[in-house]
């Protein structure tokens, strides 16, 4: 049998046998059961990536072992896969998606999508973090700015429209959300002065619902607090993938720094930058919004994946959001109403004296960038990154990868040339004396509940599971598990490569696995038997 003829067989075999390809929205609804299936970026809407898989235990961890590994053809992989039906999906950077069998790890099908050798990728790397499913498609955005609709059986392309402009900076590297219909998929770019939007697309055909632009334009609300023309190159990227709340019918997205990061050329708060946004998932319509960093000079955006908790405050049940945001605190709000909560420092930060009772910052003003340099915690690269985050309602605790680093900021002249970098500041990161950590906090009052050290400050995300464990990675290479409630640690494995990927779990033939990508591998993990 020839080599076609022997994968068209085996792709025939594993449709038959699986019988995959009907995500419907009642299932992403549904949240993560314990079917074990992963079915969207975070694990389920309210992005807790908490698995309720529970075979493997801190007891019996110390067995788990590789069982296949995939070695991806193109660049890192920092995407989480999915699982729905025997079947994982993988998108590859810089622009491909792959199906994977879960009992081999061999391909059962790839689509690659063509890129022009003059693509723009302005302060990010040519990364993909993954795709969304929904009935029979699969969706993946492109980093030359496009959505592309596959057959998720086949990758057969159904349909394929342009988000936005590559050629002035925007790119698309979240995974999109799917929600009843629609997807919904923000944009890279902030870094090239680009102005910062979210859109819906309707699932069946690709046809754009609505937008969302995270900078006003004069006599929109919020427009008052930027000056001039600023707004036109303002930034505010949509660049990580957000929660939803089927309840209320809200998305929850974070929004990137405005641009440039030199602030004198944009006097006022520059909304919505560096904020949260809840907007209805029908309309697009803003409900509310949270500004973290008002007028960000640092470049602490606020993409870092809200989750949605249910916790005891101030006597009652409360509906929160809650995040650990780039600036170094974590924040806990009404996910209702947005109103503030409370706010704590979870890493190093010498920016702030605190926050105040409304969500404000009380800013020190030598933390400002000079045209000499001024030393400044945290870093750019932000106390928390992309890397995602996870909470666990047994332990009442918040899961996040902290890096550890300061930076000396240095304010320079900037000019907005269209494709190019629009700044205005640079940075000399501590790099020498930069740490990282896992660590947990208590989502009632943002307290460390403890802290798991590492030798370098992460970016891969971490997993929690209802087995007690917390999974999560490193720079050096090291997957290990955790004691979910005191951070003791359990078990490791040396991939030989960096890890910038979250970790994830799924149920196939009765038995839980873990898998996370290293570098260009996928390593997929399950309890020695023997």
């Amino acid at each position: 049998m020839s080599r076609t003829a022997q994968w068209t067989a085996l792709l025939l075999a594993a449709l038959t046998t699986v019988g995959y390809g009907q995500v419907r929205f009642s299932r992403l609804t549904t949240g993560l059961t314990d079917a074990g299936e992963w079915l969207t970026y975070s694990g389920s809407y309210d992005s807790r990536r908490h698995s309720p898989l529970a075979e493997i235990t801190a007891s019996n961890v110390a067995r788990l072992r590789p069982v296949w590994a995939y070695q991806a053809d193109g660049g890192m992989l920092e995407a989480t896969p999915l699982v729905a039906d025997g079947v994982l999906f993988l998108s590859e950077p810089p622009a491909s998606v792959v199906a994977l069998s879960l009992k081999s790890g061999r391909p059962l099908w790839r689509w690659k999508h063509p890129l022009d050798s003059q693509i723009r990728t302005i302060g990010f790397g040519p990364t993909n973090r993954g795709v969304a499913l929904l009935d029979q498609n699969l969706y993946v955005g492109t980093l030359d700015g496009r959505l592309v609709a596959l057959d998720s059986r086949t990758g057969t392309q159904r349909w394929d429209v342009s988000v936005a402009d590559n050629a002035v900076g925007y790119s698309i590297t979240a995974a999109p959300l799917a929600v009843d219909g629609k997807i919904i998929v923000g944009v890279s770019g902030g870094e090239a002065g680009v102005r910062g939007f979210l859109d819906a697309y309707d699932a069946a055909n690709g046809k754009r619902l609505w937008r969302f632009w995270t900078v006003p334009e004069p006599g929109q609300a919020g427009s008052e607090t930027w000056s001039n023309d600023g707004w036109q190159h303002g930034g505010g990227a949509t660049w990580l993938t957000g929660s939803y709340d089927p309840a209320t019918r809200l998305l929850y997205w974070g929004t990137g720094n405005p641009g440039p990061w030199n602030g004198d050329v944009r006097p006022g708060d520059n909304l919505y930058t560096c904020s949260l946004l809840a907007l209805d998932v029908d309309t697009g319509k803003l409900r509310w919004h949270f500004q973290f960093t008002p007028h960000d000079v640092h470049d602490w955006d606020a993409n870092q994946i809200p989750v949605l908790v249910d916790a005891q405050l101030g006597g009652r049940t409360r509906s929160l959001v809650v995040t650990a945001n780039r600036n170094g605190f974590f924040y806990a709000l009404d996910r209702t109403t947005g109103e503030f909560l409370n706010a704590a420092p979870f890493a190093k930060q010498t920016w702030a004296r605190g926050i105040d009772a409304h969500g404000r910052p009380d800013v020190l003003p030598e933390s400002m960038p000079t045209e000499s340099g001024v030393l400044v915690y945290p870093s750019l690269q932000g106390a928390a990154n992309w890397a995602s985050p996870a909470y666990s309602a047994a332990t009442g605790l918040f899961y996040v990868s902290v890096r550890e680093m300061g930076s000396v900021y240095n304010k320079t002249q900037v000019e907005y040339r269209a494709g190019t970098y629009y700044t205005g500041t640079s940075e000399r990161a501590r790099e020498e004396e930069a740490t990282g950590a896992v660590r947990a906090i208590n989502v009632k009052d943002g307290t460390v509940a403890w802290s798991f050290p590492l030798p370098t400050p992460p970016w891969a995300g971490v997993l929690s599971t209802a087995g007690g464990l917390v999974f999560g990675g490193s720079n050096e290479g090291n997957v290990f598990a955790l004691d979910a409630a005191s951070g003791k640690p359990l078990w490791q494995f040396q991939t030989g490569a960096g890890i910038a990927a979250a970790p994830m779990s799924f149920l196939f033939e009765g038995h839980q696995y873990i898998a996370v990508s290293a570098n260009r591998t996928l390593f997929v993990f399950a309890l020695d038997k023997t």
